[in-house]
């Protein structure tokens, strides 16, 4: 069976507000990962994840139906045929590891840019790369 795999990093990790709205009950599996990169947390209280150095922790979701993305596209403000400066988030394959580092598969993950991100005030890096609401 085919999978659509996304890593999730803030309100979609399990146990969270848009989790239980959007995600519940159509994950197969919720499995701990990292992905490397650098995490902020944003004035209206959700984070962002950048590529970079640092470790984001969060989860990969599995789920059988893709349709699954174009829901999470309009949750991210990502529209794929609109330029990129005009979306909020950009859907991009990234790699993911196990906690422990190992390699696991590259899946969707919802990034923003660093010019997308320099547009909010207050704008503050979570430097464990772990986000927990406020």
């Amino acid at each position: 069976m085919n999978k659509t795999q996304v890593f999730v990093y803030g309100t979609l990790k399990p146990g969270e507000c848009n989790y239980l709205r959007y995600c519940q009950g159509a994950v197969l599996q919720a499995q701990p990962a990292i992905a490397y990169g650098q995490l902020f947390q944003l004035p209206m209280g959700y984070p962002a994840m950048i590529t970079g150095e640092g470790i984001v922790q969060g989860a990969i979701l599995s789920f059988s139906n893709p349709s699954i993305l174009t829901v999470l596209d309009q949750l991210e403000d990502y529209h794929p045929h609109r330029p990129p400066e005009q979306n909020e988030y950009q859907r991009q394959l990234i790699q993911t590891y196990t906690l422990e580092h190992q390699p696991l598969q590259q899946v969707w993950a919802y990034l923003m840019t660093i010019e997308s991100l320099q547009r909010f005030p207050g704008v503050m890096l979570i430097p464990n790369g772990c986000w927990s609401p406020v």
